[in-house]
């Protein structure tokens, strides 16, 4: 495995709209990070801009204008998500430890972001719970096959989906504030709630679907 991690990590992304974002940022921002700046300290910079949106989320108990700060904080940590592979590819400074790092800061930001809407008045904290397992399962069935096979596979629904969901759910949360929509088993469910919810649907799904590929072709590379 370790010789294996030595060759380029086969980049395989099956959203359109993650690729043409990406390209978008290497070729119009790219070009503009300094060059004294490495891997880890772009993936800082996602990770704080992250952080901002998680206490953002929690301050929206005072007002929910804080959703404004949700936004911010949402741009930085993607636009640094994306920006810190691409220094480390076209920088030759990939490395384990930095693959780690943008994984594990991914997955604390997802989690505390669902949990601080959870306990916001915009949300339930019931649905946003089966909400918080998903990103961290499919970061951690994206590192193994980045063990086992060389390649960093993305979901069909990737990180800009993700964010667009956040964004979505911020602004109609302004907007509608904590209006209940409807009630189901004595939950009162809001904007925020629903739409979490149906994109939790296609989510799951490439969940599933990712480690029952994985787990497919582990059993196949033993034959």
């Amino acid at each position: 495995m370790a010789d294996n991690y030595k060759n380029p990590v086969k980049k395989i992304i099956p959203s359109r709209l993650e690729t043409g974002f990406q390209q978008f940022l290497y070729k119009h921002v790219g070009k503009y990070i300094p060059e004294s700046m490495t891997p880890n300290q772009v993936t800082l910079i996602g990770a704080l801009g992250g952080l901002f949106a998680v206490v953002s989320t929690l301050l929206t108990h005072i007002s929910p204008l804080f959703f404004i700060g949700t936004l911010l904080g949402l741009a930085v940590h993607l636009v640094a998500d994306d920006l810190d592979g691409y220094v480390a590819r076209s920088r030759n400074m990939s490395s384990k430890a930095g693959a780690y790092f943008d994984l594990i800061t991914d997955v604390l930001f997802s989690t505390f972001l669902m949990l601080a809407l959870g306990f916001s008045p915009y949300a339930n904290i019931e649905v946003m719970a089966f909400a918080v397992p998903v990103y961290g399962i499919v970061n951690v069935t994206a590192m193994n096959y980045i063990i086992y096979f060389n390649e960093f596979l993305f979901p069909r629904l990737g990180p800009i989906e993700a964010h667009l969901t956040y964004a979505a759910v911020s602004v109609l949360s302004m907007i509608m504030g904590s209006k209940t929509l409807f009630s189901v088993l004595g939950l009162d469910i809001k904007i925020a709630d629903l739409i979490i919810f149906i994109g939790l649907v296609p989510t799951y799904y490439e969940m599933f679907r990712l480690q029952i590929q994985l787990f497919k072709r582990l059993k196949n590379e033993e034959k």
